[in-house]
């Protein structure tokens, strides 16, 4: 884990050259729906939150953002890279899995044991590689990837005991790990404003440094000037009250553009 008193040290990164190029990724999508709490379904909620983020963001002309999917699916950028790049999609996760494997064997990288997470079907383990692929050929300056948590429990349908966010980032031996671990620790510091880190003990501190986390670039899959985070802005159960989560929609998209803002231009 990270202390949170580290993060509080770190300062602005020089002021970036503008337009900073950013990727938005609502996690999940309307097959793969992720966490589910009565009729609330988190890849709708990932949606309107960072709707919320690329609108805030695309209005500032210092930086310029694409989003992964819309209200009718996948856009026809992403949909048509799925498409007709996926073989090569295929090839690019397979060798960069031999290539992380082989490190491990002749000890160049070190595992470390991650918080648990789950499983992903081999489809969406394709496109969040396909995301990274994408990100290195378009030379994007950052990657986050916007979800809601939960945790297996006997009954789903039922509010459960942990609370707060955590933001996931890649460990120190990723080639993309400084500068994504600056880029966390300013819209963690952001979100603290108004947000508890969670209080679930893997997640304990808030910044979580993760090497399996295909969306930080697991296997070496995303360049060193790529930032990556995945942002778990709370638990799903705590949003069910309509009125109160487009409340805090709004806060957090404005919370998170604010930490992006302060990483890239400074305060």
């Amino acid at each position: 884990m990270v202390e949170t008193s580290n993060a509080q040290m770190i300062g602005p990164m020089p002021e970036a050259r503008a337009p900073v190029k950013i990727l938005l990724v609502p996690g999940h999508d309307d097959e793969n729906w992720g966490a589910q709490y009565g009729n609330l379904k988190e890849a709708a909620m990932n949606l309107a939150l960072a709707t919320r983020i690329y609108n805030i963001l695309k209005q500032d002309s210092r930086f310029d953002v694409y989003i992964t999917r819309n209200s009718l699916g996948y856009t026809k950028e992403f949909a048509d890279y799925f498409t007709d790049h996926r073989a090569d999609i295929i090839s690019f996760k397979e060798n960069a899995k031999i290539e992380n494997q082989n490190n491990i064997a002749n000890g160049s990288f070190v595992e470390i044991e991650n918080a648990p997470h789950v499983t992903v079907s081999q489809d969406i383990a394709d496109r969040l590689y396909g995301f990274n692929k994408w990100a290195n050929e378009n030379n994007m300056d950052a990657v986050i990837h916007v979800h809601f948590n939960d945790y297996p429990r006997v009954n789903r349908w039922t509010a459960g005991k942990y609370r707060g966010f955590a933001i996931y980032m890649p460990e120190r031996q990723m080639v993309n790990s400084t500068e994504s671990a600056r880029l966390a620790a300013f819209i963690y510091l952001k979100l603290k404003e108004k947000y508890i880190t969670s209080t679930y003990k893997r997640e304990s501190g808030g910044l979580i440094p993760d090497q399996k986390l295909i969306a930080l670039g697991a296997n070496g899959t995303l360049l060193p000037s790529v930032r990556s985070v995945l942002i778990e802005y709370g638990y799903i159960y705590r949003f069910g009250n309509n009125l109160e989560r487009q409340n805090h929609y709004t806060n957090m998209a404005n919370l998170t553009a604010q930490g992006i803002k302060n990483y890239f231009f400074g305060k």
